[in-house]
């Protein structure tokens, strides 16, 4: 959808949403569907931390009981600080790096090891090509957990460095909504809405609808954004113990000016290369549109005596169409390569899981069984122009958006494969006294693909047995001590130099600490230390010119380190989310690797509601990285800070605004390749909203 159709769909959203901002946030709430949430006014200091997360093993359990480390961005973060992407959002995540080296393509890391994972209510395919491309807006969900370390319990496939579970926003039995109009520096416009109807008395039948619509200019020169999202969700209580929810959300994209490769960091003498900071390599016929569309449903059945099945679809299509525009290094002239492509994804998703507890020598204990089967197929396709690929770019024309658009040729089919993964996953938790909990379990996974990438085989088929231990020993009435094992193993699509596949990536985690709760659970934090093994990690080592195509090798890498990670209510009034992490990562040879990731990183977010004023809300966020380098430049360490303000001035209606990069810090978003670009700048947002 382009063109005036789009914008038919833009405007009533964007009119609707103008009539204030959101100054209201639905409770948080555990995953069940059928609990009923009150809208309460974002006034009050609304909670970052959670009760109960099962993204870890399907079981609802509270951090403190979960022996891996958890991080949850809750909807009172998103909203306090403007976390309207995926980017943005992770950014603020305990030991989680985003490397953005290009505008539209995220690459992202935990513990040394790129996160491959992403997962909607619990389900879902890894990244094709371990990536993101595009953004995701986060208007749809009601919070994100972040787990840390090996998920192979019940990821598909992956590495040992976390899944990423977005979790959707549900109807609930409640009349009620929020709306909101956000404007900007460069322009940028936001609206959102959010209304939840129950369609009868009761609410046993129920529905929501979430739109955004966001558009503005950029501090990077030619860059333009343009995101709608829509979603719509129904839930129907067929029964006193069962629940049928069925939802579709579609995100449409078309950002122009879109860097493909960015800005390089030498000159071509070698020397390191300095721009300004609204230096875009792109060009303003440059695009990368897409849209993605998402059809998902289950049904949660109460069989009683703590036994509930659950049956969860996940249907996803993604059409890409990208016309860009890459700049390198030819001798000691810079050279363009055009390129135009098509991306066609569709993958579906299937899980059935129960989980139920057992009563054994006198003592209860849990159980969880599942299937999980995911099937995905991606095409694409490439069109050049090869007049003018290799066209000198003398002085600095490169930067200067005037390249003519080219002629593109027909396009031909560069990857065509088909993946299918079945999963079987099951899991004890043991109650072995009061204070102390045992956990086993297993995944076996067997992974095929079968097609072909640059004219290469994209074949493999393997099986793999992946265990899991977990154990939980309280201390006090506030701490608990706790260790885990875990694994993971993930076939790769990365090419070596003879164009073959690199072995399957194989991985684990050793992990242990303390976990504590305060404040009547409010407040939670913990302290981990782990260990990861990684072997076959793909290491670039060279570029094909010819294909366009990094070459890669399989090496093997360990990591170390310590985490410490706080969410909740210190004390009436404030909130705070946020830790440290220390990770040291080495090669098999115990040599430094992966410099581009930092080795220490600090991430605060902290909102205050005085007593004495209570329609006022004001909040800091920071993030600090250390120093990184790759072969040729080296970058500082540096920390920003982003600020923000909401006043209440009636039940229904606040303003709000948002201060980001306070210090104006410049800093390169990505030293991951030989090229990235310079973050934004100090920002600054206003928004007036309501809530109904």
């Amino acid at each position: 959808m382009r063109g005036a159709s789009r914008l038919a769909l833009a405007v009533p959203l964007a009119i609707v949403a103008g009539m204030a901002c959101t100054s209201a946030a639905w409770a948080d709430e555990t995953d069940e569907s059928t609990r009923d949430r009150e809208i309460v006014v974002t006034g009050q200091a609304q909670p970052y931390a959670v009760d109960a997360q099962n993204s870890t093993t399907r079981l609802n359990l509270s951090l403190r009981e979960t022996p891996q480390a958890v991080t949850v961005i809750t909807r009172a973060q998103i909203e306090d600080f403007g976390l309207n992407t995926v980017d943005s959002l992770l950014r603020r995540a305990t030991g989680v790096n985003v490397d953005s080296a290009e505008t539209d393509r995220t690459y992202y890391n935990a513990r040394g090891f790129d996160i491959v994972n992403f997962q909607f209510d619990g389900i879902g395919q890894p990244l094709s090509y371990g990536l993101q491309n595009g953004q995701i807006d986060t208007s749809i969900f009601e919070r994100v957990d972040i787990v840390r370390g090996a998920t192979g319990l019940l990821s598909q496939t992956g590495n040992p460095s976390a899944a990423i579970n977005f979790v959707r926003k549900r109807p609930t039995k409640e009349l009620g909504g929020t709306a909101s109009l956000s404007y900007g520096s460069y322009n940028e416009i936001r609206g959102d809405v959010d209304v939840n109807t129950p369609l009868n008395e009761d609410g046993s039948i129920r529905t929501r609808f979430v739109g955004s619509y966001e558009d503005g200019d950029s501090y990077l020169d030619y860059y333009h954004t343009s995101r709608l999202t829509l979603y719509g969700v129904a839930a129907a209580d067929l029964g006193p113990d069962t629940v049928a929810t069925v939802g579709y959300s579609w995100q449409e994209s078309d950002p122009r000016g879109v860097s493909w490769g960015a800005l390089p960091f030498t000159n071509a003498d070698g020397t390191p290369a300095t721009y300004a900071r609204s230096t875009n390599s792109a060009q303003p016929w440059s695009t990368w549109y897409s849209l993605d569309r998402n059809l998902f449903g289950d049904v949660t059945h109460d069989f009683g005596n703590g036994w509930v099945g659950k049956v969860s679809v996940l249907r996803r299509a993604r059409n890409q169409d990208s016309k860009l525009f890459y700049v390198y290094y030819s001798g000691d002239t810079l050279v363009a390569y055009p390129g135009a492509y098509l991306d066609k994804l569709r993958e579906t998703t299937v899980d059935a899981n129960i989980t139920g507890k057992l009563k054994i020598a006198g003592r209860e204990h849990d159980v969880v069984l599942g299937v999980n089967y995911g099937e995905s197929r991606l095409v694409e396709q490439e069109s050049l122009d090869d007049d003018v690929i290799g066209t000198p770019l003398p002085g600095n024309t490169a930067f200067e958006g005037s390249f003519p658009y080219p002629n593109w040729g027909d396009y031909s089919v560069t990857a065509d494969y088909t993946t299918k993964i079945t999963s079987a996953y099951g899991l004890v938790r043991l109650s072995l006294a009061d204070p102390l909990k045992v956990m086993l379990g297993a995944n076996v996974t067997n992974a095929k693909r079968s097609g072909t990438s640059y004219d290469a085989p994209f074949d493999f088929d393997k099986t793999k047995f992946l265990p899991f231990a977990g154990v939980t020993f309280d201390l006090t009435g506030n701490l608990t001590a706790y260790a885990s094992y875990a694994t993971i193993f993930s076939p790769q699509v990365y090419l070596t130099a003879d164009r073959s596949n690199i072995a399957p990536l194989e991985g684990k985690t050793y992990e242990a600490g303390i976990k504590g709760e305060w404040n009547g659970g409010k407040l939670t934090a913990a302290v981990a230390v782990f260990k990861t093994q990684e072997d076959n990690v793909a290491e670039a080592v060279g570029f094909n010119d010819e294909i366009l195509q990094t070459i890669y090798q399989g090496v093997d890498a360990k990591s170390h380190g310590v985490e410490v990670d706080v969410a909740g209510e210190v004390f009436a009034g404030m909130q705070v989310s946020g830790g440290y992490a220390w990770t040291d990562i080495e090669d098999d040879e115990g040599n430094n690797a992966r410099a581009f990731i930092p080795r220490h990183t600090v991430r605060l977010n902290a909102s205050y509601t005085p007593p004495f004023l209570d329609a006022l809300r004001v909040g800091a966020s920071a993030r600090y990285q250390s120093k990184i380098h790759n072969d040729y430049i080296e970058q500082s360490d540096y920390a920003i800070v982003d600020l923000m303000a909401r006043y209440q001035v009636t039940r229904n209606v606040s303003v709000a605004v948002n201060l980001d990069n306070l210090t104006n810090v410049k800093y390169w978003t990505s030293l991951q390749w030989d090229q990235a670009y310079y973050g934004a700048p100090r920002t600054v947002r206003g928004t007036l909203g309501v809530s109904f």
